[in-house]
């Protein structure tokens, strides 16, 4: 049984490691390292892709839902594959950019200030993928950071965090992101906004000590 699986498991391998871009050569590889532990994860990736193939006996037909989990797997073996390919030489390695576009092709990026959303464009993000969010997602919350606040001003701010979740909504449905990330720094009205958007959109909050001091790679360790 175990032979059969390891097996299904290299065939699957060579199918995920088809380019379906034609003009794409390999070159001839170069000595290099295995990186042991990626291999493992495509190895596991492919193990558990292998369950559809029994759940969905005889037909081996699925529903949208479990085609998109399993497609997630595959897709995955095939970024971490093209990463061993680009390790020996068989390929060109992508760029940060390039890479972190990829990455953040179904993401929507909240920050909170607009010379943010310039740091996130320079490293790859496409723009369209990033909000600034000049107010709070909740009225009550403009209150807690300036108690003081007169009610005639709340009505403002009102319409402003309407505009702001319609334009969440509308990016989420119209560029079929699935996942919301809010960047911010340690500031008390940008985690007070984070915790908003992890109750309201179950976002991933992180805070950073200083933004636009971000590498790529550190970049491309949240984006995973």
């Amino acid at each position: 049984m175990e032979k059969l699986r390891l097996h299904q498991a290299q065939q699957l391998i060579e199918e995920a490691g088809k380019s379906k871009i034609a003009d794409k050569k390999f070159k001839t590889p170069i000595a290099g390292k295995i990186n042991s532990k990626l291999h493992g994860e495509i190895m596991n990736e492919l193990l558990e892709s292998e369950e559809f193939i029994y759940s969905s006996r005889p037909s081996h037909k699925l529903n949208e839902e479990e085609a998109k989990v399993y497609i997630d797997k595959i897709l995955n073996v095939r970024s971490k594959l093209d990463q061993i390919l680009a390790d020996f030489g068989v390929i060109e390695k992508e760029s940060p950019e390039e890479e972190i576009k990829k990455l953040s092709g179904d993401v929507l990026i909240l920050t909170s200030k607009s010379n943010f959303k310039k740091v996130f464009s320079k490293l790859g993000v496409d723009s369209q993928n990033i909000l600034v969010a000049g107010v709070p997602l909740e009225a009550n919350d403009m209150k807690i950071l300036n108690p003081k606040i007169p009610e005639a001003a709340l009505g403002g701010i009102k319409k402003k965090i309407e505009h702001l979740k319609n334009d969440i909504q509308r990016k989420i449905d119209g560029r079929n992101l699935k996942k919301i990330l809010v960047i911010i720094e340690a500031d008390k009205a940008s985690e007070i906004f984070g915790k908003r958007a992890e109750e309201i959109y179950n976002a991933e909050v992180v805070v950073l000590d200083n933004l636009k001091d971000l590498s790529p790679e550190e970049f491309k360790n949240i984006l995973k």
